[in-house]
């Protein structure tokens, strides 16, 4: 009983929107055709061009990435390039500094070599002056030695007399 009222209900039901039998079947041969040809031509070629769309922008987020990562390897390798530059220049600044303090230890001890040379040249030139004025006091002494002793005594004084005058009297004055 319950099965004739269902098939009741549906038939009224289908009565009521316009479902006829022949035509209903012709509809569905219609519809099924539509949706074969709709899922062959348009529904699998637009599945298709999304699938290829959907891997395309995976690809490119792939390659993103790994140009992200060759962008922060490169970046990578030029801090290590400049801090090597920097090492390297820190390096080459202490060697001119040490070069120049060699430099400026060699010149001042060329300077102290010049001016010890300098000052013992000075001495010697001052023990050559006193020499020498040593030698001009000693022949003047001796003359003046000789002069008043010939006054003195009154008389000539032969040359033998005056060089042993002379040499007595640098004896005296050296001593």
């Amino acid at each position: 009983m319950d099965h004739m009222f269902f098939a009741d209900i549906v038939s009224s039901t289908a009565k009521q929107f316009g479902v006829d039998g022949p035509h209903f079947i012709s509809q569905v041969i219609s519809f099924g055709i539509v949706a074969f040809l709709l899922n062959r031509f348009a529904y699998k070629p637009i599945l298709r061009v999304l699938d290829e769309r959907r891997t395309r922008i995976a690809e490119g987020l792939a390659n993103a990435e790994r140009i992200k990562e060759e962008l922060a390897k490169t970046e990578a390798a030029r801090q290590e390039v400049l801090n090597q530059a920097n090492v390297q220049a820190n390096k080459l600044i202490e060697e001119a500094r040490a070069a120049a303090a060699r430099v400026q230890d060699v010149e001042t001890q060329k300077a102290i070599a010049a001016a010890e040379q300098i000052l013992t040249k000075a001495r010697e030139a001052a023990a050559l002056d006193h020499a020498q004025m040593m030698a001009d006091i000693r022949r003047e002494v001796g003359h003046l030695v000789v002069q008043t002793t010939a006054t003195i005594i009154g008389k000539v004084i032969t040359p033998e007399d005056q060089k042993r005058l002379a040499e007595e009297a640098s004896r005296e004055l050296a001593a």
